[in-house]
């Protein structure tokens, strides 16, 4: 099988989940947690896959949902506005102040 269809298995798997545990909640979790299937153990040895900065697949087994592990998966995608793309593309412009070393 895949590594395509196997993390689409697994966002499927998270997305039943997490819609059983969101049901559960609304309900006053007063009655027994839901009970889940287990994860399939193909899906349990999934490695994140991302490109390292040295060229080598990354060996990361903790993966979120959508597939990717901590480092790669990424929860910024960066700046949404006008203003903030300007203010981050001058980031690589700006010279560093000059600092008083006299205490």
């Amino acid at each position: 099988m895949s590594t395509a269809n196997q993390r689409k298995r697994l966002k499927a798997h998270y997305t039943n989940f997490n819609a059983a545990y969101d049901e559960w909640l609304k309900y006053g979790n007063y009655h027994q947690r839901p009970q889940m299937e287990p994860l399939p153990d193909d899906l349990k040895a999934l490695r994140c896959g991302a490109k390292t900065k040295a060229g080598t697949p990354c060996k990361q087994k903790t993966i979120y949902i959508n597939g990717r592990c901590k480092w790669h998966g990424g929860l910024s995608t960066g700046a949404k506005t006008e203003e903030g793309k300007k203010r981050s593309a001058m980031n690589g412009f700006c010279p560093k102040k000059k600092r008083s070393h006299s205490s």
